[in-house]
């Protein structure tokens, strides 16, 4: 790489640990960020783009050249949908340090600086797609599946629940479910298989559902199977609870 080349694109995206729906593999190719009065460079597993300089920061990750990360999702941006754009941008401006495989800093942005981008980057593929999901992302999500629990409820005609509500009683810190309806004491929780695996963590979960049901909470969890399935029957009960707290 010269010094001008920076990467950009899928592979900016893995940098920075934004969420990108195709999983990576080796013979994924290298996207690499030209000038746009530069050559691409001709190499073998190497996709060269063009970019004006202005339009992206160089950051240096893990001893690597990358556009910086509005930058990284803009220019593979017409490779994603709605829904996964919602996920990345959820991503970049997460405060949340338990956001798993970020890197550096929180948050990477702020829902004002993308939109600036959006308007001074002009038209662009897939700036659409990007304008669509900024009014749906919202701070403080702690994990792709938390995104994609969103937005199913949401996509069904339901409420969109509060993200990351922290419960309490009488002052006492009870927990921080990860989607809520706090008027109803309707919890919605997303188990990742570390729920599941993790014999600390797992102990943990039975207590905290525990006291939530104690306070008068219904927790509803569901896995990686019911968005896989479409979450009907997840739906169905959130809706049933709806039913009977209002």
């Amino acid at each position: 790489m010269s010094r001008e080349h920076r990467f950009g694109g899928r592979t900016a995206m893995r940098l920075w640990g934004i969420p990108f729906p195709v999983m990576w593999s080796l013979t994924e190719a290298l996207e690499v960020i030209v000038p746009s009065d530069a050559a691409s460079p001709r190499t073998a597993r190497v996709k060269g783009r063009r970019l004006a300089r202005s339009r992206a920061d160089t950051w240096i990750l893990q001893g690597l050249p990358v556009v910086d990360p509005v930058a990284a999702l803009f220019t593979c941006a017409a490779e994603v949908t709605v829904a996964q754009a919602v996920a990345a941008i959820d991503a970049l401006i997460t405060t949340s340090s338990a956001y798993p495989g970020l890197g550096p800093g929180r948050p990477m942005a702020s829902t004002s600086e993308i939109v600036d981008r959006l308007e001074s980057w002009g038209r662009f593929p897939g700036s659409g797609t990007i304008k669509t999901a900024v009014p749906l992302a919202r701070e403080r999500v702690e994990s792709p599946k938390e995104t994609e629990t969103r937005l199913m409820i949401v996509a069904a005609g339901l409420p969109e629940p509060v993200v990351q509500w922290e419960v309490r009683s009488e002052g006492r810190f009870i927990a921080r479910v990860d989607l809520a309806y706090p008027e109803l004491k309707i919890a919605i929780e997303y188990e990742g298989d570390g729920h599941r695996t993790e014999r600390a963590q797992w102990r943990i979960d039975i207590r905290r559902q525990r006291d939530l049901e104690d306070g008068g909470w219904i927790v509803i969890r569901l896995t990686e199977l019911d968005l896989s399935e479409g979450g009907a029957t997840v739906l169905g009960r959130l809706r049933r609870a709806i039913a009977a707290r209002s």
